[in-house]
């Protein structure tokens, strides 16, 4: 986890540059392919995916090294060629593995989230999940085991796969020729996440196109058929946990309403999407396509939208603090500060959706911090931060307090006389 930690602090700047980047292009250009919330939401959702992996909260069902031990019927020597291999291997499991979050109803609960965005651009590459405590990932990884690849040589690859996976998330570039046939392109990937019906469940692979063309999953994009992002089930929500855990609520409750003991057993494992007939009737849940789909919004004052940036941004500098002195602060320390910062995104994010009960959110959040500072002496090992950490949690908790008494019941008004209420849905 600790090496984790040092490729991350590497990362997280050269991500958030190009996103700048390409937010100031699309601002020149006119494009308006950013939402300030979208793109809060966006990188919170990477902020918590972030923090789970780094805290080691997953758990694989099958490590690599034990299919390793068990399948491995050749070494290959250690060269070129099996980098190589490696990489193949690692990118069919991607497509593999994606594939089963798109197809069956269980394990579209841990990819929703990155599909949640009715926007597309870089941000949403960030959009990962923290839902996924147990994986199945490495079961892909079989053709690796077999042929010896060692387990170091994937520690290598998997980040350098995950972020040759960042730039396909732009409106900005068009189809690249010849390499259209090879790779995943910002053209192929845009299909992906459409809701257009000719789109959907298309172009799985993670870096190599050539699953998507063997595997029949292969869909170009149409000049004529402009792709409308989003969930066909709108989760309608700024909220990282909301977006996580829509689908997996909606299946629970689903499982508890139905009366045949076999739809309760059996929804987990259908197609995504799939409902009990009799749920159906009884809780309806509205579906959108490319022509009904209404972005999500909550249109806020200035200051709001300011104070949702700011703490956006500290939850970023808590996160590169906890990985600079990931080993000096140690456990249990690290799974206190990564509590304090999901409950400090869990507070702003859902002031961004307008609810009042976010306030008891931030209250507990408030009493977290102070109980850090009276226990530890300071703030995880900085003793100098110490007034500034008392002066941004109480400031925090008092304007936190504003925008729901003052803000939040004027926004309704206007939101439920100007618009009318956005329906909530799930997916």
């Amino acid at each position: 986890m600790a090496a984790y930690a040092q490729v991350l602090l590497f990362a997280i700047p050269v991500l958030y540059f190009f996103i700048i980047l390409e937010g100031i292009y699309s601002w020149k250009k006119g494009t308006q392919t950013f939402r300030s919330f979208d793109t809060i939401a966006g990188i919170s959702a990477g902020i918590t995916n972030s923090l789970k992996s780094v805290l080691g909260l997953t758990f694989f069902i099958i490590g690599y090294d034990v299919l390793l031990e068990h399948l491995t019927v050749v070494k290959l020597e250690i060269n070129w060629l099996l980098y190589v291999v490696a990489f193949l291997a690692l990118d069919f499991a991607t497509y593999w593995s994606h594939r089963l979050m798109h197809e069956v109803n269980f394990f579209w609960n841990k990819h929703v989230v990155h599909h949640s965005s009715e926007e597309y651009n870089l941000s949403v590459a960030l959009r990962q999940p923290f839902s996924e405590f147990v994986s199945i990932f490495f079961l892909f990884m079989f053709p690796a085991a077999l042929l010896g690849v060692p387990s170091e040589v994937i520690a290598v690859l998997t980040p350098l796969h995950f972020l040759l996976q960042f730039w396909i998330h732009t409106p900005h570039i068009g189809k690249l020729g010849i390499l259209e046939y090879v790779l995943v392109t910002p053209s192929q990937h845009r299909v992906h996440h459409a809701l257009n019906d000719i789109y959907l469940d298309k172009n799985l692979a993670g870096v190599l196109c050539i699953w998507d063309r063997m595997f029949g999953t292969f869909q170009e994009e149409l000049e004529e058929e402009p792709p409308v992002y989003g969930s066909k089930r709108q989760v309608n929500s700024w909220n990282p946990f909301k977006l996580n855990f829509s689908h997996l609520g909606l299946m629970i409750k689903d499982a508890w309403h139905c009366k045949s003991y076999w739809d309760k057993l059996r929804i987990w494992f259908m197609p995504t999407g799939w409902r009990p007939k009799d749920v159906v009737e009884k809780f309806p849940v509205n579906s959108v396509d490319q022509y009904s789909l209404e972005k999500y919004d909550t249109d806020v004052f200035k200051g709001l939208k300011i104070w949702a940036w700011f703490q956006c941004i500290m939850a970023n500098l808590m996160l590169v603090h906890l990985l600079l002195f990931y080993a000096e602060v140690g456990f249990p320390g690290l799974l206190f500060y990564g509590a304090f910062i999901f409950l400090g995104i869990y507070s702003y994010s859902s002031l961004m959706d307008l609810e009042k009960s976010s306030i008891w959110a931030e209250a507990i959040r408030f009493l977290f911090g102070m109980g850090v500072l009276f226990y530890y002496g300071s703030w995880f090992l900085l003793p100098k931060l110490n007034l500034f950490m008392l002066m941004y949690l109480s400031i925090s908790l008092l304007l936190h307090i504003h925008f729901v008494v003052k803000e939040i019941p004027i926004l309704k008004v206007v939101r439920h006389w100007g618009k009318g209420m956005p329906g909530v849905h799930a997916r």
